[in-house]
């Protein structure tokens, strides 16, 4: 399982495909297949469209990306507990996710609507602050989540949405375990203590994601791998896992890749088709079998057993 693409924008900018092999950008249906058993999309809202286009944007990628499912027989999307009871080899399930709370236009009720719509998961913030709180690039310590953010986090939790605190500023990533009273994930996050950048978690923040039996998807950016010019590789990939593993455990961690949302890869995971190549990297840093398969997506599967709808 990969908890965090950002496909949907090629389809949006009329670049590609999701249905086809187009060998453009990072993953597309055909080479999820039989690699990716569940493949987390996000809804990224651009820039251009904050705030007062968020919503229309969401609809329009929510439309898009059902379009791209449709086209192919193979690809189902997940919105209960049922949906995750088999899995076949051949077959591509897909979580929908939102990257951005100005999506919800200020409103609980656009959070229904939403929901209806089939997305299960919410990317509190991007970088910036907006009317849920403070994203990575506000002041770590500025002022956290709003009223409204707490709201929104209550009613995520009742509805079975998949609350994700990747992008947020420390102090409502903090405020966040405050509020919610289910597992959170960071859905594309790496490490402070390997490399120093906003978006990456200390270890603090760590232990308190396991304390809440939530989980972290590592992210692929080499900007969050490493610092300095020499370029990341898997390896810079299994360091994040390994310090994970070290402070927390190997239940709270899964793959975040960003694919199509970052302009470069590590070495060795230049797409979708390279990520079963993990495994082998995980056997060779000592992990068992058990971990090597809690990291690859049982840790996502988990979560999302207790916290999606029964039906």
């Amino acid at each position: 399982m990969d908890g965090h693409c950002d496909s949907v924008l090629d389809v949006a900018s009329g670049i590609r495909s999701l249905a086809e092999n187009t060998n453009q950008g990072h993953l597309d249906f055909p080479r999820l297949r039989g690699r990716i058993n569940l493949q987390f999309m996000a809804l990224f809202i651009e820039s251009i469209y904050k705030p007062y286009g968020s919503l229309l944007r969401t609809l329009e990628l929510i439309d898009i990306l059902k379009q791209e499912i449709n086209k192919v027989d193979y690809v189902q999307p997940v919105f209960t507990k049922k949906h995750l009871q088999v899995f076949e080899k051949n077959k591509v399930k897909i979580l929908i996710t939102v990257e951005g709370g100005e999506a919800l236009a200020e409103s609980i009720n656009v959070l229904h609507c939403l929901f209806a719509l089939g997305v299960r998961g919410l990317t509190l913030t991007w970088n910036q602050r907006n009317a849920l709180g403070d994203g990575c690039s506000e002041d770590p310590e500025g002022q956290g989540l709003s009223k409204f953010g707490r709201k929104v986090i209550r009613e995520m939790n009742d509805l079975g949405m998949l609350v994700d605190v990747s992008h947020l500023a420390k102090k409502s990533f903090w405020d966040v375990l405050k509020v919610t009273n289910k597992p959170i994930i960071a859905s594309h996050s790496c490490c402070e203590a390997l490399c120093s950048h906003p978006r990456n978690l200390d270890d603090q923040q760590l232990k308190a994601i396991a304390e809440n039996e939530g989980v972290v998807g590592i992210n692929f950016y080499p900007g969050f791998l490493k610092e300095g010019q020499d370029p990341a590789t898997i390896d810079d990939v299994i360091k994040h896992i390994i310090h994970v593993a070290e402070v927390i455990g190997c239940e709270y961690i899964g793959l975040g890749s960003d694919f199509d949302g970052i302009e470069k890869t590590p070495l060795g995971l230049e797409d979708v088709t390279k990520v079963p190549t993990l495994i082998l990297a995980l056997e060779k840093a000592g992990f068992t079998s058990k971990e090597i398969a809690n990291i690859m997506g049982n840790n996502f599967l988990r979560i999302m057993k207790k916290v999606l709808p029964n039906d």
